[in-house]
């Protein structure tokens, strides 16, 4: 085993770390792991993203089940247009893309290209989502009120977070836990509970798109998975002692870079 294969497994070990402090962003650094450490092709990672992101916010969600964190009615509602989409997005959409999709100059931009600039783009996103400072009346969100779901625009959501989530192989937290308070109208914890579920149902049925297409390396990716999970037990038993909204902020601005990064990487370095 390479050096860089040893320091992408402890990688893994943050990605649970991440989900179980600031409960959300560690499925964004699954892919860069897969990819830059564990030396897995780009196509190949997002599909295995799903897999151990999926089974990762299978444990995650655990503890938000025990404390009644977990509204089940919106994670069906939000949840079957973003599964629908996530499914197939793995099993026609990115197989149908061609391998080399165009060449400008001397740039190559073959479809693993397109997905890690797709990536990019996102993590510098979802980096704002962290970075950006809590609101002073956020408080309020945490008092439930009359639940309506705005059923328009929940499956428009449902379906873009679903298509993200099949692209680019990310849980898309951060932008479903905005649209349970926002057009659910949950409070801010149980959000986060129900948005565990929801990724972890989307991310694992999205997987099987992706059987039939390429041949799955289980025992690579068990192990990850496992790494992971260990990573979220050791995130709740600090969560305990460190408020993550404390560590999302600092967390936001490495995916930043790293978002920064990765397009720089693939384009001009």
């Amino acid at each position: 085993m390479e050096i860089i294969e040893v320091f992408g497994y402890i990688a893994s070990i943050f990605i649970g770390i991440s989900l179980g402090v600031i409960g959300g962003g560690g499925s964004i650094l699954t892919v860069p792991v897969l990819v830059y450490l564990l030396g897995t092709d780009p196509v190949t990672a997002t599909a295995y993203s799903l897999f151990i992101v999926g089974l990762a916010s299978v444990f995650g969600s655990v503890s938000y089940f025990r404390k009644g964190l977990v509204n089940l009615k919106t994670a069906v509602v939000f949840g079957i247009p973003s599964i629908v989409s996530v499914y197939s997005t793995r099993a026609f959409i990115v197989p149908a893309i061609p391998e080399n999709i165009a060449t400008i100059g001397g740039f190559a931009l073959t479809k693993g290209v397109m997905l890690m600039l797709l990536f990019a783009v996102l993590m510098i996103l979802a980096s704002y989502s962290m970075i950006k400072k809590k609101r002073p009346d956020a408080d309020a969100e945490e008092t439930p009120g009359e639940q309506k779901f705005n059923y328009p625009l929940i499956l428009i959501e449902g379906v873009i977070v679903g298509m993200l989530t099949g692209f680019v192989g990310v849980g898309g937290g951060f932008l479903i836990i905005p649209a349970l308070v926002i057009l659910s109208k949950l409070p801010m914890k149980e959000a986060v509970g129900t948005s565990l579920v929801i990724i972890a149902a989307k991310s694992l049925i999205g997987f099987t798109g992706e059987l039939g297409h390429s041949e799955i390396e289980w025992g690579f990716i068990l192990l990850v998975t496992a790494f992971a999970v260990v990573g979220i037990f050791i995130g709740m038993a600090v969560s305990k002692r460190i408020k993550g909204e404390k560590l999302k902020p600092a967390f936001g601005w490495f995916v930043l870079v790293m978002g920064v990064y990765i397009f720089l990487k693939e384009t001009i370095l």
